[in-house]
């Protein structure tokens, strides 16, 4: 950045942490920038200011800002139906539902369409407990999860830090150690309906799961007679290098949810399950306003045709290596973890994660702190090699930065 614009970004900086009198909930820190036009792996600030985004609006944006066939899609359906309810039919549920369960492999599934992936996992956890008949209703997570932000989901989270302020929560959840299968096991008694857990833990700090792990859960699922749920909230559709995060482990679940990356940023969700399984739900037991609606599914199937036609997991594998490499290269990058394009960079001692994403903010990159001590990169799955030299490079700089910064203070 010039001076000039860099003079202009401190100001908007400045005006936008101004929130005493704002009218949302500070549920959010203040914001530092507000974003007002995006494409592709671009964003710009209404200054005109330029960044690289390399969260993808926390992995939602796969197809990257603004597609021109996902906008055409929603203009389409804006000025041709927007919502009956789901007591009526409309034409793009059924053939959505379709194109995942061959996604997720063609086994005959069913789904359920909702609003959000804390949704999706409500109507899991439903399903395990409603699967499961009265005594047998507890769902057993990994420490160090994410599956949401409702009581339930929240529960679910294996982040007990998270839990304490809304105590007493839903009753029906226990965590294990992740990775850890001897754990789990002793966790299995006859009160578990389901083990839920996600393939890479995102929010957890970008730790995969191994092979191992998830093909000793369906093992153990099958031997104790529970449900194998798999939360692919974040890492679904194309991610990881595969349709789904658990298909690098060769297992089949029992339960799969999905949102994120399944509109491009139109809020959408879904919980599939095993026929047999979803077979427990009879009318009424479940159910949403808007869920599955028009606008939604017409994007959702828009997304996957280009996902599909373009073959953006196989993108996201290759991208994924590229990133990888230029990262482990920089000086304060101890480590790089985590499948396709969802990576953490583990910084070295020294280095505080969220102080380094701010100064790459300050350059026009976009990245987050994950963790104290470890950054998340999710860039578009349509990134290119020349976009993630550009953020490598601002990367460096700031880590430089912030390095020479703190050598100065002590």
């Amino acid at each position: 950045m010039s001076d000039t614009t860099n003079l202009n970004h401190r100001t908007a900086m400045g005006a936008d942490t101004a929130m005493e009198h704002c009218p949302l909930m500070p549920t959010y820190v203040p914001p530092i920038v507000q974003f007002v036009r995006g494409h592709g792996t671009e964003l710009w600030d209404r200054n005109g200011v330029r960044y690289l985004d390399f969260l993808s609006g926390l992995a939602v944006t796969s197809l990257g800002h603004a597609h021109p066939e996902v906008a055409a899609a929603l203009s389409r359906q804006a000025t041709t139906l927007l919502h009956v309810s789901n007591l009526f039919g409309t034409e793009h549920n059924g053939p959505l539902a379709l194109t995942l369960d061959r996604l997720l492999g063609g086994y005959g599934g069913q789904v359920f369409f909702c609003n959000s992936g804390a949704e999706a996992n409500e109507c899991a956890i439903k399903l395990a407990r409603k699967w499961g008949g009265h005594g047998k209703f507890v769902v057993v997570s990994a420490y160090g999860s994410f599956h949401g932000r409702t009581l339930a989901t929240l529960h679910a989270t294996g982040q007990p830090e998270k839990h304490e302020a809304f105590k007493p929560l839903p009753e029906g959840f226990r965590h294990v150690p992740w990775n850890d299968l001897g754990e789990l096991e002793r966790a299995l008694d006859p009160s578990v309906a389901a083990v839920l857990v996600e393939p890479v833990q995102g929010e957890g700090g970008v730790h995969p799961a191994t092979p191992e792990y998830f093909q000793g859960i369906r093992q153990l699922c099958d031997d104790y007679q529970v449900l194998f749920m798999v939360d692919e909230v974040q890492t679904g559709l194309g991610r990881t290098g595969r349709w789904f995060g658990h298909q690098h482990f060769g297992v089949i679940p029992d339960v799969v949810t999905m949102a994120k990356a399944l509109g491009n940023g139109v809020p959408i969700g879904a919980c599939w399950a095993r026929r047999e399984v979803a077979a427990v739900f009879k009318p009424g037991d479940h159910g949403t306003t808007y869920g599955g609606q028009p606008l939604a599914t017409a994007a959702a199937r828009t997304v996957l045709e280009i996902m599909e036609r373009e073959d953006l997991p196989a993108r996201a594998e290759a991208m994924g290596r590229y990133l990888g490499s230029q990262l482990e290269s920089l000086d304060g990058v101890e480590a790089v973890r985590g499948l396709g394009l969802l990576l953490a960079a583990q910084l070295g001692p020294g280095l505080d994660a969220r102080t380094v994403a701010a100064a790459a903010l300050q350059r026009g990159l976009v990245v987050n702190a994950v963790t104290a001590t470890a950054l998340r990169l999710a860039p578009p799955l349509t990134v290119t090699e020349t976009e993630i030299d550009e953020a490598v490079h601002i990367l460096d700089s700031s880590l430089s930065a912030v390095r020479n910064a703190t050598m100065e203070n002590t």
